[in-house]
C-alpha cells in the first residue's frame, strides 16, 4: 500500500488509518480465543462412555451449557478425563442411566449440569461487533463524503446536480459543424447561438438581450443531442450534459435542489451551455395527470428551472439547449418567450442530407469503387441520422463476416433489408402450400402496387421469412409534404392486394394480412377522424395536436358521430378490397406468372414485373425504397 509510505510536510511518514483496523483485528481474535482451557482431553464416542460406565472407572460427568459431558475418572478426579460432544440430551441421559442399571452399580453417577460463561466470546458477539460494525459504516459514509463531487452519488450529495461537465479541462469536446450533416436549416439557426457566446458584445451594445434558451424538436435520432455538442465544440465554452430523467428521485425536493445546483455551477463557468435532453421527463404540462396529486415532485422541479430560467436572477451567458421529440406535451410556461426563446425544429433529413450523411459516417470505411452515395440515399427514406449509421455499421459487419477487403454495395443493400425486415430466417420450416398462399399474397400486393397510378411500385419481393414477416416487399414511394385523398387510397388499395389475391386464386382468405389490416385501418380512420376526407363526416377534424385527449375518458364527438365514424372507416376498407379484387380478376395470368415466378426464385425485382405487365406510364419519378410486410 503506497498510502503507507506517505510523508507529511515536514519529513515524518503520515498516520496511516488503515493501522487502526489491524489493531481492531488483533483485539477481537484475542477476545475470541480468550477464555478457552487448553487443557489436553480426548473425546470419546458413545460405545466409549459406556464402557467406562460398566466398569466403574467415571467419578463425576459434568453437562457444560448443555453441549459437551466432561468426563472425570476415578483415577484423576479433578482433571477432565474426556469429553463427549451430545447430539441428544434425553437421549444421552436416558443411556447413561440403563447402563447403570443394567450393572446394578452400587454408587450411581448423576449428571450434573455445569454452565460455563465465556466472556470473551459473548463480549465480542453481543457489544463490540455490532458496535464496530457501527463504527465502520460511519467511517465509510464519512470518507465517501469527502470524495462527493458535482456527479456523486453519496446520500449527502443526493441533491446535487448529476450533470456532466465538458470543457477543455475536463472532458474536451471535439464535435464541430463538419461532424453534422443533413441539417443545414437547423444549423443556420443555432450558429448564432456561437456568435452569441463568441461576441456578446456585438448585440448587447445595441440594447438587445442574449436567448436564454433554445428547444431543439424532432423525432428520435434526427441528431438533437449531436447538434447541441457541436455548438458547444465550435463556441468552445463549457458543457453540462444532463438528461430530463436525472432530476426526479423517490425522495422529495431532490430534483429542484439539483436544478439550482445546476445553474449554480453554470454561472461559476459562464459563459456555457446547459443541456438537458428529453425534458419532457420533467417538462410535462402541469395538473394534467390524474394520477398524481398536488404534491407532484416532477411539478415542484419544474417550476424550480421556471425560476431559474426567468424569475428575479440573470444568468448571464448561461443558454439552455433543450431536446424532446414530444413539444406538444410541454407546459406553456415553460415554451413562452423569455424561457425558450426559439424553437429549432431537427426533422428527418431529404434526400440530399442523407447523401450528406452517408459520406460523414463513410469516412472511416473501406468502401468498394461501386459504392455510390447518391444511389444509398434513394433507398433509405425515412431514415433518420441514426438509422444511416446504423447501415453503415451493419454493412461493414456483413463485409467483414464475408471475408472482405472491401465494403460494396450489395452489403449496403443487405443492411437496409436487414434493417427494415429482419434478419432472414432461411431455415424456418415453411409447408409447400403455405409458400405458395405467400408466394400469391405478395404477388397481389406487386401487382395492384404496379397498376396503379399514385401507389409505390415494386424494387423487391422475397417470399424469405424475415423477422416475424413470412414474406416482405420493399417499395419506392415519392417523398412528398402533402398528399390527397387519391393517392391515399391508391395506397389503401395496393395493401389490401396481398388478402385480394388469396380470395383470387383460393377462393378464401388467411391471417397472414394481419399486418395490412392494421395499416389500412389506421388510414382510413386518419381519413375520416383527422384529415376531414370524408364526405359522411365533413370538414371536421378530431385530432388533438396537445395531446392531453389521452387522459380524457370521453372522447370529442358524440355516440351517433362514433357510429358514423365506424360506418365510413368500414365503408372505405370494404371499397378498397373490392377494388383490389377487380384489378387482380383483370389481370389473373399476370398474377399467377408473378406468383409462379417467385416460388421458383423466392427473389423477384421490379424487372420482373415490367417483362409481365410492361413500363408503368407513370413513371418512377424519382422514388425510393419503403418496406411493406405482407
Amino acid at each position: 500500500m503506497e498510502e503507507f509510505q506517505k510523508p507529511k510536510p515536514g519529513g515524518k511518514k503520515r498516520f496511516n488509518f488503515y493501522w487502526i483496523y489491524v489493531i481492531l483485528t488483533v483485539i477481537l481474535f484475542a477476545l475470541y480465543f480468550s477464555g478457552k482451557d487448553e487443557t489436553p482431553r480426548e473425546e470419546i464416542e458413545m460405545g466409549q462412555l459406556i464402557e467406562l460406565l460398566q466398569k466403574g472407572e467415571i467419578s463425576k460427568i459434568e453437562l457444560v451449557n448443555k453441549e459437551n459431558a466432561e468426563i472425570y475418572t476415578k483415577e484423576d478426579p479433578k482433571t477432565v478425563k474426556y469429553t463427549y460432544r451430545i447430539g441428544s440430551l434425553e437421549r444421552f441421559e436416558e443411556t447413561v442411566e440403563k447402563v447403570q442399571l443394567e450393572k446394578d452399580i452400587q454408587d450411581p453417577i448423576y449428571i450434573t449440569n455445569v454452565e460455563h460463561k465465556r466472556w470473551g466470546l459473548d463480549l465480542l458477539l453481543n457489544i463490540l461487533l455490532p458496535f464496530g460494525l457501527l463504527i465502520v459504516f460511519w467511517i465509510v459514509l464519512m470518507r465517501g463524503m469527502g470524495r462527493g463531487s458535482i456527479g456523486g452519488g453519496q446520500i449527502f450529495n443526493i441533491g446535487k446536480s448529476k450533470a456532466q461537465l465538458f470543457d477543455k479541462d475536463n472532458v474536451p469536446i471535439n464535435v464541430t459543424f463538419k461532424d453534422v450533416a443533413g441539417l443545414e436549416e437547423a444549423k443556420v439557426e443555432i450558429m448564432e447561438i456561437v456568435d452569441f457566446l463568441k461576441n456578446p458584445d456585438k448585440y448587447t451594445k445595441l440594447g438587445g438581450k442574449i436567448p436564454k434558451g433554445v428547444l431543439l424538436v424532432g423525432p428520435p435520432g434526427t441528431g438533437k443531442t449531436l447538434l447541441a455538442k457541436s455548438v458547444a465544440g465550435e463556441a468552445n465554452v463549457p458543457f453540462f450534459s444532463i438528461s430530463g430523467s436525472d432530476f426526479v428521485e423517490m425522495f422529495v425536493g431532490v430534483g429542484a435542489s439539483r436544478v439550482r445546483d445546476l445553474f449554480n455551477n453554470a454561472k461559476q463557468k459562464s459563459p456555457c451551455i446547459i443541456f438537458i435532453d428529453e425534458i419532457d421527463a420533467i417538462g410535462r404540462a402541469r395538473g394534467k395527470n390524474p394520477i398524481n396529486g398536488g404534491n407532484d415532485e416532477r411539478e415542484s422541479t419544474l417550476n424550480q428551472l421556471l425560476t431559474e430560467m426567468d424569475g428575479f436572477g440573470t444568468n448571464s451567458g448561461v443558454i439552455v439547449l433543450a431536446a424532446t421529440n414530444r413539444a406538444d406535451i410541454l407546459d406553456k410556461a415553460l415554451m413562452r418567450a423569455g424561457r425558450f426563446d426559439r424553437q429549432i425544429y431537427v426533422e428527418l433529413p431529404d434526400l440530399i442530407g442523407r447523401k450528406e450523411i452517408f459520406e460523414v459516417h463513410m469516412r472511416n470505411l473501406k468502401l468498394g469503387p461501386d459504392v455510390d452515395r447518391d444511389f444509398l440515399a434513394k433507398q433509405t427514406p425515412g431514415f433518420s441520422g441514426a438509422d444511416i449509421a446504423n447501415v453503415c455499421n451493419e454493412a461493414a459487419l456483413m463485409a467483414a463476416r464475408k471475408g472482405k477487403e472491401s465494403i460494396d454495395k450489395q452489403d449496403f443493400m443487405d443492411a437496409i433489408d436487414r434493417i427494415i425486415g429482419g434478419l432472414e430466417k432461411k431455415n424456418k420450416i415453411i409447408t409447400a402450400d403455405e409458400k405458395k398462399v405467400i408466394a400469391y399474397h405478395e404477388a397481389g400486393h406487386a401487382t395492384t402496387s404496379w397498376l396503379l397510378q399514385y401507389a409505390h411500385p415494386l424494387v423487391k419481393v422475397t417470399i424469405v421469412p424475415r423477422g416475424k414477416s413470412l414474406g416482405a416487399a420493399w417499395y419506392l414511394p415519392e417523398e412528398r409534404q402533402i398528399t390527397t385523398k387519391e393517392q391515399l387510397y391508391h395506397e389503401m388499395i395496393a395493401t389490401m392486394g396481398g388478402r385480394a389475391a388469396e380470395q383470387v386464386v383460393f377462393g378464401q382468405i388467411s391471417t397472414g394480412a394481419l399486418s395490412d389490416l392494421e395499416k389500412v385501418t389506421k388510414q382510413a380512420f386518419a381519413m375520416v377522424t383527422y384529415y376531414g376526407l370524408d364526405e359522411e363526416i365533413g370538414n371536421l377534424s378530431y385530432y388533438d395536436s396537445t395531446g392531453q385527449q389521452d387522459y380524457s375518458l370521453t372522447k370529442p364527438y358524440s355516440e351517433k358521430t362514433a357510429e358514423i365514424i365506424d360506418k365510413e372507416v368500414s365503408k372505405l376498407v370494404e371499397k378498397a378490397y373490392q377494388e383490389a379484387l377487380s384489378i387482380l380478376n383483370s389481370h389473373r395470368d399476370g398474377l399467377t406468372q408473378l406468383a409462379e415466378k417467385l416460388i421458383e426464385k423466392e427473389v423477384i425485382f421490379g424487372e420482373d414485373l415490367e417483362l409481365i405487365f410492361g413500363k408503368r406510364p407513370w413513371g418512377n419519378n424519382d422514388k425510393t425504397l419503403e418496406d411493406h410486410e405482407g
